[in-house]
């Protein structure tokens, strides 16, 4: 299958420019101790960030969970180490715990790990069943549902229970998950736009009516899962509604927007992530299904496109910007394009792109 005139194999070499790209000027071992591996967050690094005192816990995680596509795409003995050299190093830097106060940050380590055990073979049994447990725990029925940004908030968001409910479907809760996705459709569907807000206070019940890609990927990730768990219509019901959504309001001329650096580097290619799990892993054979699947899939292979058209390359190796819809600029303090979160949400934009062009 090809898009346009971009191959499978094509495809597959720009993901794979794009891993080494992140690999050469941002994988590095933890304070020196073999055995371990981290992502500098930004490129070319301050001193600062060279001895990982910033880190960003939920950047790494994303590392690994891309690093967890290049290995399914183009297994090797080298990759399958770096995948446990960074998640070593994750619990290091985090003075050996794979929790923290953050329910995001969990949830996003949680996706990370179980993909790397069900789809590479790695065993992470231990640190998931904590994950997943604190997870599974935070639910808060006696606040109205949902389960916090960070402990003791009063601050529910899409962005912890939507990739929290992933987990908790992918781990055999699917229980859970389903109050979790019906929590997210009541509460944080905007009626007008059938987008997904950002999160709101409770019990005040104050709205961030702020829209976000990642909010929008986090909730089709879930709804898709639960889709195929479960015999509810209304799962898929809710992924024709959001697709139309995103495609009409966060995708001019069919490329997905970009959140800027910082975390908001990371919330497009989140987006593209799960845009591509609809497009590969949505069932049902409706004509809703079949249009869903396929605005899904252009959109990734659209916004692929878009940004390796846009990429500006240093020693033959990309640099991707925040924008995908303009040309990339050289990394430099002050700029996006040096953060590692925007160089992984174009890998993961490209690995996506590579999934669904070879479905």
């Amino acid at each position: 299958m090809v898009s346009g005139d971009v191959s499978v194999v094509e495809w597959a070499s720009r993901a794979g420019l794009a891993e080494t790209a992140v690999q050469e000027r941002n994988v590095r071992r933890l304070w020196a101790i073999p055995g371990t591996a981290l992502g500098v967050v930004g490129a070319p690094p301050t001193p600062g960030e060279r001895v990982f005192v910033a880190w960003d816990y939920w950047w790494q995680a994303h590392l690994i969970d891309v690093t967890v596509d290049a290995e399914v795409r183009a297994p090797s003995e080298e990759r399958k180490r770096r995948i446990t050299e960074l998640s070593r190093g994750v619990h290091g830097r985090n003075f050996l715990r794979w929790t923290n106060s953050y329910y995001d940050d969990m949830a996003w380590l949680a996706l990370a790990l179980e993909r790397a055990q069900r789809l590479v073979g790695l065993d992470f049994t231990g640190p998931l069943a904590e994950l997943t447990a604190r997870l599974y725990d935070a639910w808060a029925p006696a606040r109205g549902g949902g389960i916090p940004w960070r402990i003791a908030s009063d601050f529910f968001n899409a962005p912890a229970n939507g990739p929290a409910g992933i987990a908790l479907a992918r781990t055999g809760r699917s229980d859970r998950a389903v109050d979790m996705a019906d929590w997210l459709d009541a509460t944080l569907r905007d009626p007008d736009t059938a987008l997904i807000f950002d999160g709101v206070h409770l019990p005040s019940e104050r709205l961030e009516r702020v829209i976000y890609t990642y909010c929008q990927g986090v909730v089709l990730g879930l709804e898709t899962e639960l889709a195929q768990r479960t015999s509810d219509p209304v799962h898929a019901e809710r992924v024709h509604r959001l697709v139309d959504a995103v495609v009409t309001r966060l995708a001019p001329d069919g490329v997905i927007v970009g959140g800027g650096g910082g975390d908001g580097g990371l919330f497009n290619g989140i987006l593209a992530r799960y845009l591509a799990l609809v497009a590969l892993q949505l069932p049902g054979d409706s004509a809703a299904d079949a249009r869903a699947r396929e605005t899904a899939g252009a959109l990734v292979l659209a916004s692929g496109e878009a940004a390796w058209r846009n990429r500006t390359d240093i020693g033959e190796l990309p640099v991707f910007g925040a924008d995908w819809s303009v040309p990339a600029r050289t990394p430099a303090p002050g700029l996006p394009e040096r953060d590692l979160s925007v160089q992984l949400s174009g890998w993961m934009l490209l690995e996506a792109a590579h999934r669904v062009a070879g479905a």
